[in-house]
């Protein structure tokens, strides 16, 4: 949601979501994820990085998920989340800069931040549990998470058009979710992202294929082929350790 005026003036950053007993309903908390990837150096066992870094995330009690990198033998990364930013500076990156072993690879550094589109019904469960419970699902261990910018064009379209453009690609989306094939994350990252990319979507199922192919059936729809300016890199993940959810 993009900042707006109240009528005294004052600048209104809320979350909105659909109204309830004809109410707006509001919500001024969102909920920050950042992904951090990592190589293991040379002489190093990998898996005795991974064991260590997996009891590092559970003896701190940090809400993440440790991955194995599909596209890098040495490759390892944590998701994290929190509602306030200032625990990933302040607990997580110290504990996480005390593993010598890992190198990081910022190339591929993702964060972002939970949104919504005006119509969710609880916004609550939306913007601060949902994600949760997707990412940390035992079940949904593959995972893609990826940035992307969407053209300036975009953004002089009529409000219809955007809506009409937006609905196309969310059908098919939801068309894998209600299939138990892939399941979305949904982050905003403008002012974020190092290479100012707009958004961060993270996809996650039980098995990798779907992923890959609802990129692809993505690509078909007017957002992607006409108004995306650019995505990725992408990252590709197995999820070895999961905090409890």
């Amino acid at each position: 949601m993009t900042g707006s005026e109240s009528p005294e003036g004052a600048l209104d950053l809320r979350e909105r979501g659909a109204p309830k007993d004809g109410q707006p309903s509001t919500l001024d908390t969102r909920l920050f994820m950042q992904l951090l990837v990592y190589q293991v150096t040379r002489g190093t066992e990998v898996a005795h990085v991974r064991g260590k870094l997996a009891q590092l995330l559970q003896d701190g009690g940090h809400p993440a998920v440790l991955y194995r990198d599909f596209n890098h033998p040495r490759g390892l990364a944590v998701l994290s989340w929190s509602q306030d930013p200032n625990d990933f500076i302040q607990h997580l990156h110290p504990r996480l800069a005390e593993v010598e072993e890992l190198e990081l690879r910022p190339e591929l550094t993702q964060v972002g931040r939970s949104y919504s589109s005006g119509f969710e019904p609880d916004l609550s469960f939306w913007l601060l549990e949902r994600p949760i419970a997707t990412v940390s699902n035992p079940n949904w261990r593959w995972a893609v998470w990826y940035p992307l910018r969407r053209t300036g064009a975009f953004e002089q379209l009529p409000a219809a058009d955007r809506g009409r453009i937006l609905h196309e690609h969310a059908a098919i989306g939801r068309s894998y979710g209600t299939s138990d094939l892939v399941h979305d994350v949904r982050l905003a990252c403008h002012g974020l992202d190092a290479n100012d990319n707009e958004f961060v979507l993270g996809l996650v199922g039980k098995d990798l294929y779907p992923l890959s192919h609802v990129v692809q059936a993505m690509r078909k729809t007017q957002q992607t082929s006409q108004y995306i300016a650019h995505m990725g890199p992408f990252f590709v993940g197995y999820a070895e350790w999961q905090a409890p959810r």
